[in-house]
């Protein structure tokens, strides 16, 4: 136990540490909010006109819609949209290499590396989102596109589980980007293919229900969805009772799935690494 508990201690210092440190990037925090309140008024009149010419029974009501967009650009560093950076940088330099002499498991101290950086980045940006669009848009005259309170004290509690579930899963994802990283010696493959399938397939441009019926059952059990989908129909009370038990038990399972995976695929690489230069 004393060996495991150390380790945890050193995971936890090294989440912390990276935490603190990209808290201090306060100007592109506020630059990422101004611009996403910026591209979530855009979404809100898009989707406002199209309910005004739609008819028959849409899968989300307007204020559900404006609701999950608001949670969208809340969450949207919470993204695995590339790879993290200081790894790439290992990897061109070389000082990947120094990553197989720490005393601890590789995968689980850049793991607790990708937390870190995708909670600090995404911390700020949603406390101040959450104030603009549930006060400040309402101030503005414009009470029908707020982002509204969840929808009831069970979605409350239920969309709390699911965004730790989302953080947790969302560098489960991030960690076989960086793995790829290692293996093709380059960011730009690996972050293009996964930032593109997460944009399409979590909701973060269209809310899942909107997409035919036909592939409603695939979208739901695909991984991404974890990220922003289930979340935020959970929040919108959309997904309740059993749905929302099955759409937390789906990103708990995906997550177990790609880190014991990232984990294997990890020892295999580090195994075979090589340094070229001199």
């Amino acid at each position: 136990m004393a060996p495991a508990a150390a380790s945890l201690r050193s995971y936890r210092s090294v989440f912390a540490m990276r935490f603190m440190l990209m808290l201090q990037y306060r100007a592109a925090a506020l630059a990422g909010f101004a611009t996403q309140c910026w591209w979530g008024f855009i979404r809100v009149m898009v989707f406002a006109a199209f309910f005004h010419g739609a008819s028959g029974r849409q899968p989300l009501s307007l204020p559900q819609v404006v609701s999950y967009i608001w949670l969208g650009q809340a969450f949207l560093t919470l993204m695995p949209w590339w790879g993290d950076p200081e790894i790439t940088e290992m990897v061109k330099t070389g000082n990947v290499s120094y990553e197989r002499l720490r005393p601890l498991d590789t995968y689980f101290f850049w793991y607790a590396r990708a937390m870190a950086w995708t909670t600090a980045r995404m911390a700020p940006r949603a406390v101040l989102m959450f104030l603009f669009a549930t006060m400040l848009v309402p101030a503005l005259g414009l009470a029908d596109w707020r982002l509204r309170m969840p929808a009831g004290t069970e979605a409350a509690a239920m969309f709390v589980f699911a965004m730790i579930f989302a953080v947790l899963l969302s560098s489960a994802i991030l960690m076989l980007v960086n793995i790829l990283i290692v293996v093709m010696l380059t960011d730009r493959g690996p972050s293009a293919l996964v930032s593109q399938l997460a944009a399409f397939f979590s909701g973060v441009i269209l809310p899942l229900p909107f997409y035919p019926d036909r592939v409603q059952r695939f979208l739901l059990w695909q991984p991404f969805a974890g990220l922003m989908d289930i979340p935020f129909r959970i929040y919108v009370g959309n997904l309740a009772g059993a749905m929302a038990l099955q759409g937390l038990f789906h990103a708990a399972a995906w997550t177990a799935v790609l880190v014991a995976s990232g984990h294997w695929l990890m020892g295999r690489v580090m195994s075979r690494l090589q340094v070229q230069g001199g």
